[in-house]
């Protein structure tokens, strides 16, 4: 089966192995491997190529990959193309308010490039909190741009927050720990004066039950 390239999302099979964004995108996979274990979301997996390398890479450290993503289409494709039998693709909204009762929860949740497309926000950060077990991570990284509810120049984006909101998004959730990564190009490292970053990767630990 073919995905049809409308610009929405990453599809390797269709872009040179040099093209910048996707170079980009699996950075931000490889970057989250130390945090991928047990029973792992990856949520809007597109494609699937992401959820694969994961899988792939950490498959001694999972138990199960549950990849989703909104388009029945990108799951029949990511079925396909990526299969492993460590990942179930399934079709879920992100922002279905059942989602943590249809999913049950994770030892690690990946979400990238999926905020910026979601006028829910709301629904989206808190489904992702309760599918987090206590100890769990979050992976989760989004576009800068000039704000909430601005225009971006991106077609599919809802708006592309600035770098004080996107640390701002977690304020509200119990995370016992939360560590702020900065993306340019492939390097993705701690803010650092001086560099125009491009993304942000927020890595968030939930609190252990007491």
């Amino acid at each position: 089966m073919k995905l049809e390239d409308t610009g929405e999302r990453i599809i390797p099979d269709e872009m040179k192995p040099s093209n910048l964004m996707l170079l980009e995108h699996m950075a931000r996979y490889q970057f989250a491997f130390p945090y991928v274990k047990g029973r792992v979301l990856d949520l809007a997996c597109g494609s699937g190529y992401g959820s694969v390398m994961a899988a792939k890479q950490s498959k001694r450290k999972i138990t199960s990959m549950t990849a989703v993503d909104f388009s029945q289409e990108a799951i029949t494709y990511a079925r396909g193309r990526y299969h492993h039998p460590m990942i179930s693709y399934e079709c879920h909204n992100a922002v279905d308010h059942m989602l943590p009762e249809k999913l049950g929860t994770f030892d690690c949740i990946l979400s990238f490039e999926t905020y910026e497309h979601i006028a829910e926000e709301e629904v989206f950060l808190k489904n992702m909190y309760e599918m987090l077990k206590p100890g769990g991570t979050l992976v989760m990284s989004t576009p800068f741009g000039e704000g909430r509810g601005k225009p971006s120049s991106e077609p599919f984006h809802t708006h592309q927050i600035t770098k004080a909101e996107f640390t701002s998004l977690f304020d509200g959730y119990a995370y016992d720990k939360k560590t702020f990564y900065y993306q340019s190009g492939v390097l993705v490292e701690p803010f650092r004066e001086g560099m125009n970053y491009q993304f942000g990767i927020a890595v968030c630990q939930k609190g252990e039950e007491k």
